[in-house]
């Protein structure tokens, strides 16, 4: 006879049901996206950047698929600087003096933004160049 494992008891502070859990994890990600804004001043440019091509697609009545490509480029270039900020936290924590290895890895985090943002301004410009060109 096999029996069930019993759950493991409620950690206190803790959510005890998953619907309760899922939202707290929403929270951790706004709280994490509002640090990175309050610390990150590379992120105000993106936040300003962004702003600009929303208005920029709402003067020039982006169709559908233009929106998306839109979209998918700002929200790929937020997620590239969230992704480098949380690296650096990181490699700062563990390497708190300078190291080679801790440089190279902040460099490659730091060129990976750069690289999405090369992209998401080919993007703009094939979606924007028809409307100016």
């Amino acid at each position: 006879m096999t029996t069930e494992p019993k759950p493991p008891p409620p950690v206190p502070g803790r959510p005890t049901t998953l619907l309760l859990r899922r939202m707290a994890s929403f929270g951790h990600a706004f709280r994490g996206v509002g640090a990175a804004l309050r610390t990150e001043v590379h992120l105000w440019f993106h936040a300003v950047a962004t702003a600009a091509v929303l208005g920029l697609g709402l003067y020039c009545g982006l169709a559908r698929w233009e929106w998306a490509a839109v979209a998918l480029s700002v929200g790929a270039v937020w997620c590239a600087e969230l992704l480098n900020t949380a690296i650096e936290a990181v490699v700062n924590l563990v390497s708190p003096e300078y190291h080679p290895l801790a440089g190279r890895a902040k460099d490659v985090a730091a060129g990976a933004v750069l690289v999405m943002a090369l992209a998401a301004l080919v993007v703009g410009l094939l979606v924007f160049g028809p409307y100016f060109f």
